[in-house]
């Protein structure tokens, strides 16, 4: 999975994209866009050994802005309301809910 992100150039290390076989080293900057989430990691050290997922923090620190997470939290309010494609046409009561939505709130006081 890591080789395929690289190769979509979807990693970066200190702004810059890499090839699969690119070596990291202690203080190198690792940015990696998943999920529609740009995270930032900053390599801490590298391990002797191979390690269990539960001990990678031990060798990074995360410094993703928060408002990366906000952004997609943003995205999921939008796509509530997102219309499936292939459904067809809107039925009498999609276009009364979209109408409903859209009609000022103005209009309905002077009525």
């Amino acid at each position: 999975m890591a080789t395929a992100a690289v190769r979509k150039g979807q990693v970066r290390i200190n702004d810059a994209l890499v090839k699969p076989s690119r070596e990291v080293y202690p203080t190198d900057q690792i940015g990696l866009r998943k999920n529609q989430i740009d995270y930032e990691m900053v390599v801490l050290a590298i391990p002797e050994h191979r390690v269990g997922a539960k001990l990678v923090d031990i060798y990074r620190k995360d410094t993703t802005p928060k408002e990366a997470f906000e952004h997609n939290e943003l995205l999921k309010f939008a796509k509530d309301h997102y219309r499936k494609k292939g459904l067809g046409r809107p039925t009498k009561k999609d276009r009364r809910d979209i109408d409903g939505y859209l009609e000022d709130p103005d209009d309905k006081l002077l009525n």
